[in-house]
């Protein structure tokens, strides 16, 4: 039996500035409609973590609306989205409507303090409105990529913390204990960074093919990595949008990528 039925309602969604998102569905003579938002559970467990939202009449229109206000922050994953008409109904998973993300697009010029909390509304595969989430203590957002028959360089800004002079870039050899440490370049603001990676930094002892170098930073020599990525903009999926060349390394090709949840690594093929 299926878990839901499916439905034609369009939602539309508009996200600000401070990150408050508002959603906007069809009107309904249901008495207590709400919108439920399930944290989609890894494939074969079950569901455990929701958020209902209560559904208010707009005086104008009789559409009804609900917000998704900054401080519920929602925990990293894909939340799905569902009108539960009333009390004890099926659930009825939304179609997506117009998605207003303008205010994302730019969203990497803004410092976030901590935690930093970010959430995109996109489109999933089979066509359902959904919200991608990321909650982390602090985040290093990549900026740039500029990939030279030598080095790859990246730039990139740090969010909910600060870098100081003992601040270090940690690439990881996934999977075993292999970590190559870079000295970064730091802005005067203590936020912004560059670290160049050279074919000496990612080269793997006994060939490499099939490893994979992920990214980090550490703002103090004592201080705990931070993941580098991208997820403040309004591209929930950047793993196939985002493609780079690569750098050779004996007879290897090095090429950076961002992995299934935005996070920046180097593919060694």
């Amino acid at each position: 039996m299926s878990k839901y039925q499916d439905t034609p309602l369009r939602t539309d969604c508009a996200i600000d500035t401070d990150g408050r998102i508002t959603f906007r569905l069809p009107a309904t003579s249901a008495a207590g409609p709400q919108l439920l938002l399930v944290l989609r559970p890894k494939k074969g467990h079950p569901e455990t973590t929701s958020h209902r939202l209560e559904l208010e009449p707009d005086p104008a229109d009789g559409r009804r609306h609900t917000v998704l206000e900054p401080h519920q922050a929602l925990d990293e994953g894909r939340w799905d989205l569902f009108l539960l008409p009333e009390p004890g109904a099926e659930r009825q998973r939304l179609r997506p409507g117009l998605r207003d993300l303008r205010v994302l697009v730019d969203g990497h010029l803004r410092d976030r303090p901590s935690p930093v909390a970010v959430r995109i509304p996109y489109v999933t595969k089979d066509g359902f409105l959904a919200l991608r989430a990321w909650l982390r203590t602090a985040h290093a957002e990549a900026r740039t990529l500029d990939v030279t028959e030598k080095a790859i360089t990246v730039e990139a800004r740090l969010h909910g913390a600060r870098l100081h002079e003992d601040a270090t870039v940690r690439l990881r050899l996934r999977g075993g204990d292999t970590v190559r440490s870079l000295r970064p370049r730091l802005d005067e603001d203590g936020r912004g960074f560059s670290f160049t990676a050279g074919r000496q930094d990612l080269a793997v002892d006994g060939g490499g093919a099939g490893r994979f170098w992920d990214a980090f930073v550490r703002p103090t020599a004592d201080a705990r990595p931070i993941r580098i990525g991208r997820l403040l903009d309004d591209v929930a999926d950047r793993k196939h949008v985002y493609v780079y060349p690569a750098v050779t390394v004996d007879g290897i090709a090095a090429r950076p990528y961002y992995t299934v949840d935005n996070d920046l690594a180097i593919e060694m093929t």
